[in-house]
């Protein structure tokens, strides 16, 4: 994941791939597996010819691979799934995607039979006018005979035939636009809706969307059909003019079913311009659709309509919005392919664009509308034309809306307009969303505030910690299923008694677990969501020194833990230490806080409270394998090597303060034990002493 926003560790990635890949080769050479040979060899010639010169492109396609697959698992262990979910997982969407694929087969094969019935048409007809030109040609003496009228006799029957033909071959090109017209008008569209609807809800973190490859076969298969009705239009207007008689029905069905196919051709490459990945910065490849200025950008364009007359004929122009307050820089014209893409699907991929806010309006930084410029919505738009057998298509698409950020620290706020935005609405262009922006309903929101824990951290929220959010947003009530959270209140409003909102606490969760204690929370050892208050009925029945891990909910990005206890009189008692921020994990793994974290109490040695983590799993087995070394024993200084240094170790450690006894003087702040002390004495003041190695203690 770090190498997609890194090029130099992508390229020394890639070629460790090369090197494994090779390696693998020359493995199966010798097992002589002839399969596996051919497959090496074309995976090895895909990545040098396609991914040498840019060794990020495969970064990210992997890295969204694996975020996929720890989403995949994290879903596996949630065991209900949500509204948005199994709304697109819906059995009818699946039935529908069935009937379409069968429909689309069927006016293929219709199609096709056609054809046979104008080859057969054509066949007639060259008879006919044979038969005819040859008795035009006689004598008017031989054209007297009884062999002549009897020719003359079958001329007729054979027109009658031509005739019935001509209407029959109109009737079933007919009927072959009118199931085309029909699939497009309900299903195909509603499929590419849900296409658009699943994309969407992906962008934000939802279940990787699919189905477009099997909407390209979909509308690849009613092009070819519609481009094969054309020429049998253009074949009967042939044979019209070779032969036509009173009654003829060419001239008057023709031009009709002609001006048919060209409107559901026009149609049909118009829905069939699509964005295939939105917009998205490289550096930040899980918050796509917010872009920062002068930061370039990716963005993927695909045709549906995959017919390889169009390869390298279309080129592509790319612009933003229509006020001009932003320009696109960067190669922002390129032609459609079927190289770039491992499926050759036609399409084109743009990689250099950067947004630049233009100087007329760098007074105006959207602040003075009634939005910030988190909340302000733009598009970038794409047209292209076709020109393709006489016809010429102009066609439009654009992408979903973004946000437009000048400083990183904007992010966190335009990734909540976006998420709130793609949740609300399935509209593609509300660009004046926020000037009124709609209630969310809270079980759908719970459920794409999980999307963010799977998809960016690797493990979804369970019910618990759900419902520990929702007391959060709406506090405690019986149901929260039909409940209606305002934007302002997710997004804008100060939480009750902090000075933060709701949304920046919890984004400042996920960068703390992302940079600091990202295996833990994937094993499932983070508690992380629950009230204080709950936690103390979880902890008040288990054995002393039984902990877990929550997140703190007074101070931003923190995390504490809290240890249950047991006085001399029976009572039982909670600890929590002060929580744990990024400035002080970056100092110390939270792994290693936990396995050398210690607690004086009263003039006691001191001693690690924390032996089981909650329910009842063994602290050294839950976290063992996280610990970055073993424990640091203290060395007297000839260990310390040549130059007589005393190796220096961090130790968190605590002192429990009775509430009768007054604060003890810092230099009775033993960290460790008398001799780590005493070593430190040597170096340090008291003070400097307690700053660095205490950490204050709430006792209950």
């Amino acid at each position: 994941e770090a190498a997609s926003n890194n090029e130099a560790m992508a390229t020394i990635l890639l070629q460790n791939l090369l090197i494994q890949v090779d390696e693998q080769l020359d493995r199966v050479s010798q097992e002589k597996n002839l399969l596996l040979i051919h497959n090496l060899k074309r995976i090895r010639k895909l990545l040098q010819g396609k991914y040498h010169g840019n060794p990020m492109h495969i970064a990210v396609i992997i890295s969204n691979c694996l975020r996929e697959e720890r989403r995949i698992l994290a879903a596996a262990s949630m065991p209900v799934q949500g509204p948005l979910e199994k709304s697109l997982q819906n059995s009818v969407v699946s039935e529908r995607q069935r009937n379409v694929e069968h429909k689309v087969s069927a006016i293929k094969n219709s199609a096709q039979m056609t054809d046979q019935d104008v080859k057969y048409l054509e066949d007639l007809q060259e008879e006919f006018d044979f038969r005819y030109k040859t008795i035009q040609s006689l004598e008017q003496s031989d054209k007297n005979s009884a062999l002549i009228k009897q020719e003359m006799l079958a001329l007729q029957a054979m027109l009658n035939t031509l005739d019935y033909k001509r209407k029959e071959v109109l009737s079933k090109i007919g009927r072959v636009i009118h199931e085309i017209d029909m699939l497009m008008s309900n299903m195909l569209t509603e499929e590419l809706l849900d296409w658009k609807r699943r994309q969407q809800i992906a962008c934000i973190g939802g279940p990787l969307h699919g189905g477009l490859d099997q909407l390209q076969n979909c509308f690849t298969l009613l092009a070819e059909s519609l481009f094969q009705v054309r020429r049998q239009l253009e074949k009967l207007d042939e044979l019209l003019t070779r032969l036509t008689y009173d009654g003829d029905p060419i001239p008057v069905q023709r031009p009709q079913l002609l001006e048919k196919v060209n409107f559901l051709l026009y149609n049909l490459f118009r829905n069939s311009f699509v964005v295939e990945r939105q917009p998205c910065m490289p550096t930040h490849p899980q918050r796509p659709m917010v872009l920062k200025t002068l930061i370039q950008f990716t963005v993927k364009l695909r045709l549906l309509i995959k017919l390889p007359e169009l390869n390298y004929q279309i080129r592509v122009k790319a612009t933003i919005d229509n006020n001009r307050r932003f320009v696109l820089c960067g190669t922002h014209v390129k032609a459609m392919n079927m190289e770039e893409s491992a499926n050759g699907s036609l399409s084109v991929e743009f990689r250099h664009l950067q947004p630049k806010e233009m100087k007329s309006s760098a007074g105006s930084k959207g602040n003075e509308g009634p939005h910030m410029v988190t909340e302000e919505l733009h598009s970038i738009s794409f047209e292209t034309q076709v020109c393709l057998y006489g016809l010429t298509i102009n066609l439009e698409t654009s992408s979903l809306p973004v946000v437009m950020i000048s400083n990183v620290s904007q992010l966190p706020n335009a990734w909540a307009s976006i998420i709130w935005y793609n949740l609300s609405t399935n509209d593609p262009q509300n660009l004046s969303f926020f000037n009124n922006p709609p209630a969310a309903t809270l079980s759908q929101l719970l459920e794409v505030l999980s999307w963010q824990f799977s998809s960016y951290v690797g493990r979804g929220l369970n019910s618990e910690q759900l419902n520990m959010l929702a007391e959060k947003l709406m506090g405690q009530q019986v149901s929260y299923n039909d409940y209606q959270l305002s934007w302002a209140k997710f997004c804008k409003e100060h939480l009750p008694g902090k000075s933060f909102t709701f949304w920046v606490w919890l984004e400042a969760i996920l960068d703390l677990i992302k940079k600091h204690i990202l295996p833990l929370w994937i094993d499932g050892y983070i508690m992380g969501f629950v009230s204080k208050e709950k936690e103390r009925i979880l902890l008040k029945d288990k054995t002393p020194g039984t902990f877990l891990l929550r997140f703190s909910e007074s101070n931003l990005g923190g995390i504490t833990f809290t240890w249950v206890d047991q006085l001399e009189n029976g009572d039982v008692t909670f600890h929590s230490v002060e929580p744990y921020n990024k400035g002080r994990l970056s100092a110390l793994p939270f792994a290693d806080i936990l396995r050398d974290y210690k607690v004086i109490m009263a003039d006691n040695v001191p001693e690690n409270p924390l032996k089981y983590l909650y329910p009842d799993i063994p602290k050294d087995k839950a976290f063992g394998k996280h610990y970055s070394c073993q424990p640091n024993e203290v060395s007297k200084p000839s260990d310390g090597g040549g130059k007589g240094y005393v190796p220096s170790v961090f130790i968190p450690v605590s002192k429990i303060l009775n509430d009768s006894t007054d604060p003890h003087s810092p230099s009775d702040l033993l960290p460790m034990s008398p001799s780590v002390y005493a070593v430190l004495s040597e170096h340090l003041s008291p003070t400097v002493i307690e700053t660095a190695v205490c950490c204050k203690l709430f006792h209950s």
